[in-house]
């Protein structure tokens, strides 16, 4: 019985490490994927510079979907959603309404398993890129989804200039401080001596005018838009165009607003009404006040002739939506380039009450520790200067 009873438990041992490594080996088998490439690469990729003197491109991301194998996939239908990094209270970017928002989303049909598209990227911060790949053949494979990142650094130009400025208010509050304490005596009905007042009263100027120009700048950007679109005068093609056999219809939101996702439909149809999938699209945003590209996309419509995707207009200036159909290389159906655009006018929207705020907090905490630095040198220097005047 005894030898039954440890053959028995034996088996069971076998079984459970079979088990259990059978469960290891699958937890190790290399699963689909979606690999991620930029251009240019990650390192040099900077946000978008409002004023930037030079004119700034768009960042190309080039998604491509692999088996497990790294087989490229065919015939698939990838959706592209990119997630602005998250707000941070206290270190706000250049757009901070932009923080934390939906920037795009967009659902491209992709025959060789590779999505590319061109997206000026506006802020700092961690990005998030929520792709699904599915198959348009039905149980192809299995359809699987991907979370991936996209780190953004800051421009290095912003930090020489934040240096430059903390060390001028630096400076003001280490003369300040060193006024207030080596301060004269008190002449009879002065609260303060005439030196100290002025300080006071010089700092308060600075905070009353810093307060003004941050308050005044954001009412400006949020006019900005407006402002623009009175004077633009640029001809653009239709949005609807029938030529050649072909009718093509670009529609959706005329009017955006920062910080939210327009809709942008296409229609692609033959002149019997037919939905037209062998084409090729370029889809390009331009913001019209530069003639800056923003977005920029080359693919083909679904199984409807329709391309659908929802786009974010971070700068609160007139955009142009334009969308140009030429023939697929090969393709029976050939015709001159169709194009068609549309006028999105975008809506500014000017930061809260308390980001406009922490500019100035940050600027009075400078000058106050650069105070308290001049206080501290003089309170330590006065005791010497008794003690020698004593001996």
């Amino acid at each position: 019985m005894k030898k039954y009873r440890l053959f028995g438990v034996i088996s069971a041992v076998c079984i459970t490490l079979s088990i259990l490594s059978s469960f290891v080996g699958n937890s190790q088998t290399p699963a689909s994927r979606v690999l991620l490439s930029t251009n240019p690469t990650l390192e040099r990729i900077l946000p978008f510079e409002a004023e930037a003197e030079k004119l700034q491109s768009p960042v190309t991301l080039t998604l491509q979907a692999v088996d497990a194998a790294g087989k490229h996939l065919e015939n698939t239908k990838i959706s592209l959603q990119i997630l602005t990094p998250p707000r941070n209270r206290w270190l706000t970017t250049d757009f901070p309404i932009v923080e934390g928002t939906k920037l795009l989303e967009i659902d491209a049909t992709a025959p060789d398993g590779k999505l590319e598209i061109q997206q000026m990227l506006p802020i700092r911060g961690n990005y998030q890129l929520l792709v699904n790949v599915s198959p348009l053949v039905a149980n192809a494979f299995a359809p699987y989804q991907q979370t991936l990142n996209l780190n953004v650094h800051e421009n290095p130009i912003k930090y020489k200039y934040f240096v430059v400025i903390a060390a001028f208010l630096l400076s003001l509050g280490l003369l300040g401080g060193w006024v207030i304490g080596g301060q004269e005596e008190l002449q009879q009905g002065e609260i303060a001596p005439q030196s100290v007042r002025l300080l006071l009263s010089a700092l308060t100027v600075v905070a009353i005018v810093t307060l003004l120009i941050i308050n005044i700048s954001a009412e400006v950007a949020e006019a900005h838009g407006s402002e623009h679109h009175s004077s633009s005068t640029e001809v653009i093609a239709p949005s609807s165009q029938k030529s050649q056999g072909l009718e093509i219809n670009l529609s959706g939101d005329k009017n955006a607003t920062v910080g939210k996702l327009a809709n942008l439909v296409l229609q692609v149809k033959d002149s019997a009404g037919e939905p037209i999938k062998d084409v090729a699209l370029e889809v390009k945003a331009i913001a019209t006040e530069h003639n800056l590209t923003v977005f920029d996309y080359k693919g083909i419509p679904d199984e409807e002739g329709k391309l659908t995707w929802q786009e974010q207009f971070f700068d609160g200036s007139p955009h142009k939506i334009e969308v140009e159909a030429t023939p697929l290389p090969g393709s029976n159906r050939q015709f001159a380039p169709v194009k068609v655009a549309q006028e999105v006018e975008v809506k500014a929207i000017a930061p809260p009450i308390y980001i406009r705020l922490i500019g100035l907090f940050y600027f009075t905490a400078f000058v106050g520790i650069g105070m308290a630095i001049g206080l501290l040198i003089q309170h330590r220097r006065t005791p010497r200067e008794i003690s020698n005047t004593n001996a």
